[in-house]
């Protein structure tokens, strides 16, 4: 290629440079490129013709041989990799028009007709193939900023002017972000472009090591730096004063279009506007569209993806539209019409499953048919009147009671065992442990709401693994309970036996439980209740509050029924309903820990036909069901070895019986 060629002799080419100062040199060291969709190196290919084609030719002359070279070699490309995508009915004039661009050219054409005529081809592409061009959630801008310095400073230096210490040798040198010029023709998404496929024949790589959301955090803090305050403060007041909604009513046209497309589309002030959302994505929350409307969107999205044959990012996806858009909505629903959020839940189960193996292409589009219809309904359903006050009281009570109910379980059963057997010494582990949890739970939201954006499949893998965990360890110590439940009939033998038996590693295990079964809780009622405020009207959450504090009390009265009639019991039932209650957890959060890995699509889930009864954590999977037939049998066997070994002790220690 030309741009390897004039690399290797080491020339001073202005073309070069200004495309490096359009770009992100991220580093001055390589990095392993990220295997990404054809149709975005496409679009790359086609942004860097529009910008840079006037630095080739002028008035019909070529101003420097080697651009107008590159420039053909690109468009070329262009057309040959348009040539190689997948089918689709659109194909065939995408090649078409990549084609005549070449012909634009070829015959020296100007600049204007040339930029036009690739950014129409861009938008074709886009369109024809369903591309991703904008990030799904606010770039998290605070987080960017550490990026930048770990990844970008050295070149780039800490203001962005392309001095940093390892700027000095390198050809082309690094950017300078406050050229105004040359960043009012990037848009953020050329940006993110940029960092996902590097520069060819430059020092600027590919940076595939940085997931999809920090690189769109990076592109948008970088087109921040031309940007003065006085323009974002005149940009805040114009989003705000409402003028500038028509030209973004999400965030698509803030990552997708260049500041001089905005201005000529919808004019200087929401140019200005666009500066503002720029420094300030959270700012289009309040245009976010509702959960359910983003799920039908992520559900096309799928379905185009896997039309083209991405069927890992059509999986991809479609884990996206039920995790951050229908379960959001599920508590809400569920108290209208339950057997709607069942049939929803089966459906999206199933054409996730489908994609996973492969199905035809028709048989995925009946299927996601059904379920944008089923998707429908339920968005129709809540607009009826599922956020009313009565249904919003509900609504946060029966959260917060159901995700509260397993964990006050656990650990009311451990501190009721410890306190009638007079071991109240013990009881600190276990609050540490359920304390700890809470911290932590809460610290997690903070930093998913404030620091990071936390995926949706993320949430479900970590309570798929913690619930799983907490199954084994809850074996762990029913077995524990059970192999001493016999030999309580003489208190004394327990009395003397207790102390000993708590003063090794079962005390750290019960801590261990107690922590695992309420920080296992707290991020998704966070994120339930989170998603039930933004839904609830002004005057709903009241009723919201009203539900959470009823909640907490009826959490708060179990706990103290459990308390006070354990006291009561003869303690041979306290070990022996303990380890049962144990196991039977272990059961249900074994069936839950499959389930939500299942959601985040890291487990395959072949239906039943059964009813799903969540309660006990039984969901309508092969994989769920085996889950919780194994910790069933393990369990048995675990209270069989129990048995047997006390039937022995009891022997040694009475011979006569």
């Amino acid at each position: 290629m030309a741009r390897h060629a004039r690399a290797r002799r080491g020339l001073r080419v202005p073309a070069l440079r200004v495309f490096v100062v359009l770009t992100l040199a991220l580093s001055c060291l390589t990095a392993p490129a990220q295997s990404r969709d054809p149709a975005h190196a496409i679009i790359h290919l086609l942004d860097y013709v529009a910008v840079d084609y006037s630095g080739a030719v002028e008035d019909g002359k070529v101003k420097s041989e080697d651009e107008f070279k590159e420039m053909l070699e690109f468009t070329g490309q262009v057309a040959a990799q348009l040539e190689a995508m997948p089918a689709n009915p659109r194909k065939d004039a995408l090649v078409a028009s990549a084609q005549a661009l070449a012909k634009l050219v070829a015959a020296k054409r100007g600049a204007t007709d040339v930029a036009s005529a690739a950014s129409q081809l861009r938008w074709a592409l886009i369109e024809a193939y369903g591309v991703q061009v904008a990030p799904r959630s606010a770039p998290n801008l605070a987080a960017a900023r550490g990026l930048y310095q770990h990844h970008c400073a050295a070149c780039h230096g800490d203001a962005g002017r392309g001095d940093g210490p390892a700027a000095k040798g390198l050809e082309p040198p690094p950017a300078n972000f406050h050229d105004r010029e040359r960043m009012a023709q990037r848009s953020a998404y050329a940006l993110y472009n940029a960092i996902s496929l590097g520069v060819t024949g430059t020092s600027m790589a590919a940076f595939g090591q940085l997931d999809d959301d920090e690189r769109w955090s990076l592109a948008f803090f970088v087109a921040d730096f031309a940007a003065s305050p006085e323009e974002r403060a005149q940009g805040e007041k114009i989003w705000k004063s409402g003028a500038a909604k028509a030209a973004f009513p999400d965030i698509a046209n803030v990552a997708t279009l260049s500041a001089k497309e905005v201005s000529e589309r919808f004019g200087e002030s929401a140019a200005l506007a666009q500066v503002y959302l720029r420094a300030h994505p959270e700012a289009l929350a309040a245009g976010k569209p509702q959960p359910v409307d983003f799920a039908i969107a992520a559900l096309a999205d799928a379905v185009a993806a896997y039309r083209k044959g991405d069927s890992a990012g059509a999986a991809r996806l479609a884990v996206q539209a039920y995790l951050e858009g229908f379960e959001l909505v599920e508590p809400s629903l569920r108290n209208v019409d339950a057997s709607l959020v069942r049939e929803t839940e089966q459906e999206m189960t199933a054409l996730r499953e489908l994609m996973r193996t492969g199905a035809p292409v028709a048989e995925i589009e009946s299927r996601a048919a059904r379920v944008a219809a089923l998707l429908k309904r339920a968005r129709e359903t809540l607009a009826a009147g599922s956020l009313s006050a009565g249904t919003v009281f509900t609504s946060a009570a029966l959260i917060l009671l159901r995700e509260g109910l397993e964990a006050l379980l656990v650990v009311a059963g451990i501190v009721a065992f410890l306190a009638r057997t007079g071991r109240r010494d013990a009881l600190r582990y276990v609050h540490a442990g359920w304390i700890g949890a809470i911290v932590l739970g809460l610290a997690t939201w903070f930093v998913a709401s404030e620091l990071i954006d936390v995926s949706g499949a993320s949430r479900e893998l970590t309570e798929g693994v913690t619930a799983l965990v907490s199954s084994g360890m809850l074996v762990y110590v029913g077995y524990w309970l059970h192999s001493r439940s016999t030999a309580s009939a003489w208190q004394g033998f327990i009395k003397e036996r207790v102390g000993a038996a708590l003063a090794g590693g079962t005390l750290w295990a019960m801590a261990l439980v107690s922590f695992l079964a309420v920080y296992r809780e707290m991020f998704e009622t966070v994120l339930f209740y989170q998603a039930l405020w933004l839904q609830a009207e002004a005057g709903g959450r009241i009723a919201f509050l009203a539900g959470v504090g009823t909640a907490v009390v009826g959490l708060i009265a179990i706990a103290w029924a459990i308390f006070r009639y354990s006291a009561r019991l003869p303690l041979t039932l306290i070990f022996t309903g303990t380890s049962i209650l144990m196991c039977a957890l272990a059961v249900i959060l074994a069936g839950k820990g499959v389930a939500a890995l299942q959601e985040a699509g890291a487990v395959a889930a072949n239906l039943v036909a059964i009813p799903a009864v969540p309660l006990l954590g039984i969901f309508p999977t092969v994989q769920g069901l085996a889950a919780q037939l194994g910790v069933a049998v393990l369990v048995l066997a675990a209270f069989r070895l129990a048995s047997r070994r006390s039937a022995a002790d009891l022997i040694r220690r009475d011979p006569r019986g």
